[in-house]
């Protein structure tokens, strides 16, 4: 596998995240969201690129000392490739370097590829939110990482 590169995310990579956010996502984000997340200076927004090309992206809220992943996704057919990891370790580093103690997320209660994934790298059931998902329907369960 070639090397990932991440860094922060730009402008123009709006067409490439958008093309993997509608691929990944019953109900995708805008491109105005994802602008939004890069000039929030709370915000982290990242894509990993792979050949020069675009091939997942992380978006964080920090708040205080906490950090929330507001959408993290891989283009599917990069996924289980390291990418993700890629991704959590460096907003890990970065949150910790701001006094971040916990990392929190939502997932849909039927992703139990992503749930296991983030099991597997230390996150634990923090609760579940009722009706948190539409298109279709479904709650989401919480997530926490202590930093």
């Amino acid at each position: 596998m070639p090397e990932i590169i991440i860094r922060e995310m730009q402008p123009s990579d709006i067409t490439e995240i958008m093309e993997i956010e509608r691929k990944s996502f019953t109900t995708p984000w805008s491109e105005l969201a994802f602008l939004n997340e890069m000039y929030d200076p709370h915000s982290i927004a990242k894509v990993a690129v792979l050949k020069n090309n675009i091939s997942g992206y992380i978006c964080v809220k920090q708040i205080s000392d906490e950090g929330h992943i507001r959408n993290l996704a891989v283009r599917p057919d990069l996924r289980r490739h390291g990418i993700a990891n890629a991704f959590i370790k460096e907003v890990l580093d970065e949150l910790r370097k701001k006094g971040c103690k916990h990392l929190y997320l939502e997932v849909r209660i039927s992703n139990l590829g992503a749930r296991k994934f983030y099991e597997r790298i230390g996150f634990k059931v923090a609760g579940v939110r009722s009706k948190y998902y539409t298109s279709p329907d479904e709650n989401a369960v919480v997530m926490m990482l202590v930093l």
